[in-house]
């Protein structure tokens, strides 16, 4: 099991227990507090999340088939290593996403669409200040996710969403090494290029956050396991 606890999140009166349970699990797994190659157990989660088995199990099997979880048999689960084939496939797939997500959304840009971003990216330099990273990480997919729902269609959303919880575990291993990776701000860049409506700088202020936020750090670090 992990050695953090699984964070609390505010459970709406109307969610249900199933759907709580998930949603809890889902982000632990997206903020990385479940690490890549994590033993888990039906009955350590339940113990944890003090919930019974029942929705446990249901919230395996969901997050299973988006593979955030590996059931290997005889009970046991697994949050799934990350290796450098992976990695390359999933940042490759945000890109592609993402850069759709993001052309989409410039014709519904507004002002005030534009300050609230700033203002998260405001929140996520407050964060780095203050390493909390459950925090940065969670603001950080705000920002994105804002910004790509902005279209009132947005189908692109739950692929993105489900690449985000592919990588989250290894992403933590990433983020801890925060000095490395902020050089240059590319939040800042890409709110220059929506004020300026500039798809082409758009394009490539988004490529370069996603790759020098997980990529090129992301292949050390996995060279180094080897």
């Amino acid at each position: 099991m992990t050695d953090r606890p699984i964070p609390q999140l505010p459970r709406p009166e109307a969610m249900t227990t199933q759907e709580y349970a998930y949603l809890r699990l889902r982000d632990a797994i997206m903020v990385g507090v479940l690490r890549p190659g994590t033993a888990l157990t039906f009955r350590g989660l339940a113990q944890q999340m003090d919930l019974s088995p029942t929705p446990i199990r249901e919230a395996i099997r969901r997050l299973s088939s988006e593979n955030a979880i590996e059931v290997l048999g005889n009970r046991r689960l697994r949050i799934p290593d990350m290796s450098a084939g992976r990695l390359e496939d999933l940042v490759e797939l945000r890109v592609m996403l993402e850069r759709h997500a993001i052309l989409r959304a410039m014709p519904y840009l507004s002002e005030i669409a534009i300050d609230d971003l700033r203002r998260l990216d405001d929140n996520m330099d407050h964060a780095i200040a203050a390493r909390d990273l459950d925090a940065l990480t969670r603001l950080n997919h705000r920002f994105h996710r804002d910004l790509y729902c902005l279209p009132p269609h947005h189908g692109a959303m739950a692929l993105i969403e489900s690449v985000w919880l592919q990588l989250g575990p290894f992403q933590r291993r990433v983020v801890e090494q925060i000095e490395t990776i902020i050089e240059v701000d590319h939040h800042k860049a890409i709110l220059k290029a929506l004020a300026d409506r500039d798809p082409v700088a758009l394009c490539a202020a988004l490529e370069s956050d996603i790759r020098d936020g997980i990529l090129h750090l992301g292949r050390q670090i996995l060279g180094q396991d080897d």
